[in-house]
């Protein structure tokens, strides 16, 4: 075996130079790449201030039972110390098996898998759809987009309260459905159309994101497929699954874990159309809410012990998410 010596060094040629500590590759980085790490200080600290603290605080506050009745709090010119006490897991075992942990948790936790599961599934549906007749040549195409467009550009709690005037009693749904000689179901009371009449203003308000969305999928996919499966004898039916729903998958799979997180935190239809007047419509989210601010004692531990649930719940699903669909891309790939 032969060992070449660099003569003017006289090291082995191949031997490699010690690794820096993590120190000096640090103090390395920051020589070189100073401007980047200025630019981005101001949106670390933004963070640190508005997401970071408050998470770390949160989950400070399920490890204790905190409630309004023994925080900190100033009446005049008194000041009352705190005097709640670190309870350790116990706000997490209440909440998951205690007494009332099916009324408390587990019924809202069905209901919000249901309503999450549905909203998607119509936003995605009827979003694929209109995508689809807009992506056609149509006469007045442009005024079609911006019609639909528009209950997604209204802000939300102009469009849940204009719905919720329309669900009420003597709203124009029932006064159409009376003229018609139909049954008016009670929207805002009953529990299974408070359900249903969250689905539909939800579903309405969430379609055009979807739409958009898809839509700019669509014209993405190269016209020349369409022209080769067409050439090859495919209907309508083949070439929308062969060739419009691969080349959206991409589009598909972002859209639906947005409308996946976005919907199962949606609390302003919920909270909007219903307040805390509708306890079994209530979705988790709205239901930590009500914990924490809409009752007396506020129960400030519990609703944090939520939040964290709820994070919980977000981010082991979307890490099996991402699983699956890395999984399906590579067997795709093979």
């Amino acid at each position: 075996m032969t060992v070449a010596i660099d003569r003017a060094t006289g090291k082995t040629r191949g031997d490699r130079a010690p690794r820096p500590g993590p120190l000096q590759r640090l103090k390395h980085g920051y020589q070189k790449h100073w401007y980047a790490y200025a630019m981005i200080a101001p949106v670390v600290v933004v963070l640190g201030v508005l997401v970071i603290y408050p998470l770390v605080y949160g989950v400070y506050l399920t490890l204790t039972d905190a409630n309004s009745l023994n925080t900190a709090r100033t009446i005049g010119v008194n000041h009352i110390d705190a005097t709640y006490k670190f309870i350790g897991l116990d706000n997490y075992a209440d909440i998951l098996w205690g007494p009332t942990a099916y009324e408390r948790f587990w019924s809202h936790f069905v209901w919000t898998i249901v309503w999450t599961a549905v909203c998607v599934t119509l936003h995605y549906v009827i979003g694929l759809g209109l995508a689809l007749l807009l992506n056609q040549k149509l006469r007045g195409r442009t005024l079609y987009r911006l019609v639909l467009i528009l209950p997604w550009a209204v802000p939300t709690f102009v469009t849940v309260f204009g719905w919720r005037f329309m669900l009420a009693d003597g709203g124009i749904i029932n006064s159409a459905l009376d003229a018609l000689h139909l049954p008016s179901p009670l929207w805002l009371e009953d529990t299974f159309w408070q359900r249903f009449a969250a689905i539909m203003v939800n579903t309405w308000c969430g379609v055009p994101f979807m739409m958009l969305s898809l839509l700019g999928g669509l014209q993405s996919i190269d016209t020349s497929l369409y022209e080769a499966a067409e050439m090859d004898g495919a209907n309508a039916w083949q070439r929308f699954r062969y060739v419009t729903l691969p080349g959206l998958r991409s589009v598909s799979s972002t859209v639906v874990l947005l409308g996946i997180i976005w919907t199962f935190n949606q609390f302003a239809i919920i909270f909007l159309l219903f307040g805390d007047t509708a306890p079994d419509a209530q979705i988790l989210v709205t239901w930590a809410y009500y914990l924490g601010f809409g009752q007396q004692p506020r129960d400030f531990a519990q609703s944090a012990a939520y939040g964290i649930l709820l994070l919980a719940i977000l981010v082991v699903f979307t890490s099996f998410y991402r699983r699956w669909l890395n999984r399906n891309e590579q067997q795709l790939a093979i």
